[in-house]
């Protein structure tokens, strides 16, 4: 199964409002990147954002610098149209989170439900490795994968649950878990799913040099 056709085939017969993981509101998001900027951060990267609302709530709070990441034009697309002419002012980066060299540096990097579908070991080191690329030292991670006791599978695909241990141990020693919560996400159908989200601060490394 390529992960690009997989997603292009979703966002394309899909409406964005009726994917499982839609938000009206990414509050617990919004809530924690806001604890992010307060502490200084003035960009944020969303992994995996796809159509997501995050981005428009971002810009709407003031972020100086706001980049948007899928490996779906046609997720990104729906986001750039739904805002007009404010995504003028945000970076859209298409790709494999797995497979890019570089994504800029940022602030923050912020994951909801992107990480759980890395399956294997090997291709989640390579994200965990991005991620120091992108954040340097003192800047944070919020992660957000489905918890211990969430759902098997999302979208057709298996997905790899995490308790917040787990997730810290899977960052390794270049991020240090700060906070962390369960969220109960309602999907559009009415169902309930268990949420683990994880905030993490950089702790070593420079954001240029390679892992």
């Amino acid at each position: 199964m390529d992960p690009h056709e997989h997603w292009q085939r979703i966002y394309t017969t899909r409406h964005s409002t009726q994917v499982g993981w839609y938000e009206p509101d990414p509050t617990t998001s919004r809530r924690l990147i806001a604890a992010a900027v307060t502490d200084g951060a003035a960009s944020v990267i969303d992994i995996g954002g796809g159509a997501s609302l995050l981005v428009d709530r971002l810009l709407d709070a003031g972020v100086p610098r706001v980049a948007v990441l899928d490996i779906s034009e046609a997720g990104l697309d729906a986001a750039r149209q739904r805002l007009g002419e404010r995504a003028d002012g945000v970076e859209w980066i298409v790709g494999d989170v797995t497979t890019l060299g570089t994504v800029g540096t940022f602030d923050v990097w912020h994951d909801r439900a992107v990480f759980h579908f890395l399956l294997d070991a090997e291709a989640r080191a390579r994200y965990v490795a991005l991620s120091e690329r992108t954040v340097g030292q003192g800047g944070h991670a919020i992660m957000a994968t489905f918890a211990a006791d969430g759902p098997e599978r999302c979208s057709g695909l298996p997905v790899v649950r995490f308790g917040p241990h787990d997730l810290e141990r899977e960052c390794g020693p270049g991020w240090r878990l700060c906070t962390s919560e369960r969220h109960l996400h309602t999907t559009p159908g009415g169902m309930g799913q268990w949420f683990t989200y994880g905030t993490f601060r950089r702790t070593v490394g420079d954001p240029a040099s390679a892992r």
